[in-house]
């Protein structure tokens, strides 16, 4: 433990060489934290720039691609996002593979509970493949990322979302072919839902 407490310090320290906030204001405090930071980096020929940014911090997230190796299918999800819909892209509804933050949960936990209650299977041991920032621009998220097979078995009700979150899910169950060339063809434009696809075809899952 005072190890790891030493290299966080040391890190911590080197990053501070970099970076000097000089304000930090909050613009907003409702479903998210919107911060405005303003700070002087320092450039690669060593002068100091003065910079002012805004990060949205919603807490991290945890997403994951159920699978069945036999029936060659993937469960995915359709729901209404508003800034797809003030972007002007399918009226707003998106094809996603479920996905949530993770608040109090750990990823695992929450890839677990978000694919009960999106989609109604309860999935198992599901494997994290990787973690990424989604928009680090603005964004403080960092999703993981998980896979998990599923059975018609593992099927406990309709899923479509948690009561009393104003959320309301379409559960699709499709070829994993189908929904390859939707990615192709732009039908399926979220981000995490193309990563794990493409990983799934990486690894030649449905060999």
């Amino acid at each position: 433990m005072k190890f790891i407490l030493s290299a966080l310090h040391a890190k911590n320290n080197i990053l501070k060489e970099f970076i000097k906030v000089r304000k930090s204001e909050v613009l907003s405090e409702d479903w998210g934290i919107l911060n405005k930071l303003t700070f002087e980096l320092q450039n690669k020929d060593g002068e100091w720039e003065e910079q002012s940014r805004e990060s949205y911090d919603t807490g991290d997230g945890a997403t994951v691609l159920l699978y069945n190796k036999q029936t060659k299918k993937v469960i995915l999800t359709r729901q209404f996002r508003l800034p797809t819909y003030l972007n002007g892209n399918f009226g707003g509804y998106l094809t996603e593979a479920c996905a949530g933050l993770l608040e109090q949960d750990s990823p695992e936990d929450c890839a677990v509970k978000e694919a009960r209650e999106e989609t109604g299977y309860e999935i198992k041991n599901p494997e994290k493949i990787f973690e990424a920032y989604m928009s680090p621009g603005s964004i403080t998220e960092l999703m993981h990322f998980f896979t998990a097979e599923y059975s018609k078995e593992q099927k406990m009700d309709e899923g479509g979302g948690a009561d009393g979150e104003q959320e309301n899910f379409e559960v699709l169950e499709m070829d994993f072919e189908e929904a390859w060339e939707k990615v192709a063809s732009g039908e399926i434009k979220d981000a995490k839902t193309i990563l794990l696809l493409q990983h799934l075809k990486i690894i030649n899952v449905f060999i």
